[in-house]
Order: C-alpha cells, then structure tokens, then sequence
C-alpha cells in the first residue's frame, strides 16, 4: 500500500487585518502625544495698549524674569552668566531665531538690562517682549 504526498503547509502571515491595526496605531498615538509647552516661572506680564503676535513658534526661545530675579530659559533656571552662552549656542544653530522675553511687571529695571546686554553679547539681536492686552 502506497502513501500519498501530502502537500506542505503553506507558512504565510495573514495581512488582510494589517490596515486595521495600522490604523488603530496610528490613532492610539495622536491620542497619547502630548506636545511640550514652555512652562517658565510664574510672571506676571506687563499690559499694553497694542501687541503684534510672533507669527510662528518654530523659531522661538523663551526666556522668563520673575520679581525674586530669577531667570528661566527655556525651562531651565539659569544664572546670569550662563544666558550668553546659552543664546549663542542657539542663534548658531538657528540665525533666524527670536527670543521672546516674558518678563514680570515688577521686575526692576537693572535685571532686565543685564539680560539685554547678555543677548547683546550672544548676538541675538531679534528680541520680542511677550505683553497682555490692556
């Protein structure tokens, strides 16, 4: 008595479900991303009669001065000396950048001028100062 050959099973990956599941992958993670936002430190910002909004964000460092003389930039507290280098590293990345200064309305004047002459020293001579409409 002979046997039949059986033929071999055939080894392959069901696709038919694959658009599903990619299409639930990619819905899971635009519910899950979280973008950054700058925190800073808590300011108070000075009202103006008119403001300009910065076109984009995509070229932007934020940098904060509260009342207590505290500088942020960019979520990092930092001493005075570090603004400097810390900008010029950024404006040699990026020649387009702009640094929007939030800073509070109490602040004295004196700190404010010393973070100008930081910049001043980086070269990064596009500077917006963030204010609330009146």
């Amino acid at each position: 008595m002979q046997f039949a050959k059986k033929t071999k099973a055939e080894a392959s990956i069901p696709t038919a479900s694959m658009p599903d599941i990619i299409f639930m992958l990619l819905i899971f993670f635009m519910v899950v991303t979280v973008f950054k936002e700058f925190n800073g430190l808590p300011v108070l910002i000075p009202s103006a009669r008119t403001t300009e909004k910065l076109t984009s964000k995509r070229n932007v460092a934020y940098l904060w001065a509260d009342k207590l003389g505290r500088v942020s930039v960019d979520d990092k507290i930092v001493t005075m000396d570090e603004i400097e280098p810390i900008m010029a590293e950024k404006f040699a990345a990026n020649r387009r950048i702009i640094i929007s200064m939030k800073i509070d309305q109490d602040v004295e004047m004196g700190l404010v001028t010393d973070i100008q002459e930081q910049l001043r020293d980086a070269y990064t001579l596009r500077v917006s100062y963030a204010t609330r409409l009146k």
